[in-house]
């Protein structure tokens, strides 16, 4: 068996005195892992380093073995962030996220291609915490758990929505919540394109998307916790703002 691919490098363990097992999100192949000879050497340590867009070829005698890979970088992402502690713990928590939450070698190509996109723009654009935020509703999305985020589940409007039910996932306008607002989480009007991002929004909705990560997403998974990756960059987000 072998095929060649593409991909973002999600996580690396030691694997005996000089090899690893990798883990990567490949375009065609989904979130795949197989070992890596001399992955702890001087030339190889720096290309493998979570979040490198590496060109990669699998090898094994039969599918279902772990087989061996390749690599060829085609480019680094953390060494371009080490100066930014707050957009390094996004790029691991994306890579966190995405080795916890994807079922092996099961291709998502739509959340390929808008991982790839969010790892671009790291540190590129003053807009990258909203492509965060909307990153994880995308992978909500794409594994069956994606909120309504377009009318009231109450009364129907799509005017005036302000909250979310931490229940349901659906949308609840002002007037819906009633008393019932003090229960409900707040929605960013940011992520219903009504202005800009501020930070009291890009909180809000971490604190939202991160309720359906933990209590439906990870609750799927056997209740396991979220990455911690996921909390630093939560934290280092708080901190900043």
């Amino acid at each position: 068996m072998e095929w060649r691919d593409e991909g973002v490098l999600l996580q690396v363990r030691k694997h005996g005195e000089n090899a690893a097992i990798i883990e990567v999100f490949t375009a065609e192949h989904g979130r795949h892992a197989g070992v890596v000879r001399g992955a702890q050497s001087r030339k190889m340590t720096p290309v493998l380093q979570p979040g490198a867009q590496l060109d990669v070829t699998w090898r094994a005698r039969l599918e279902d073995h772990l087989g061996s890979y390749t690599v060829e970088p085609i480019r680094s992402r953390a060494a371009a962030l080490m100066s930014d502690r707050l957009t390094l713990a996004a790029l691991n928590s994306v890579c966190a996220l995405l080795a916890f939450a994807l079922p092996e070698r099961e291709v998502h190509p739509a959340l390929y291609q808008r991982s790839v996109t969010l790892f671009d723009l790291l540190g590129n654009t003053e807009g990258w915490p909203l492509a965060y935020l909307r990153w994880e509703l995308a992978l909500l999305e794409d594994l069956g758990f994606g909120l309504d985020l377009h009318n009231c589940v109450v009364n129907g409007s799509r005017d005036d929505l302000a909250y979310v039910s931490p229940k349901s996932g659906r949308a609840v306008s002002a007037e819906g919540a009633g008393d019932w607002a003090d229960r409900l989480l707040p929605l960013p009007l940011c992520l219903l394109g009504q202005g800009p991002a501020p930070d009291d929004e890009i909180n809000d909705g971490l604190r939202m998307t991160g309720h359906f990560l933990a209590h439906w997403l990870a609750y799927s998974l056997g209740n396991k916790p979220l990455p911690a990756a996921r909390q630093r960059f939560v934290d280092a987000y708080l901190r900043h703002a």
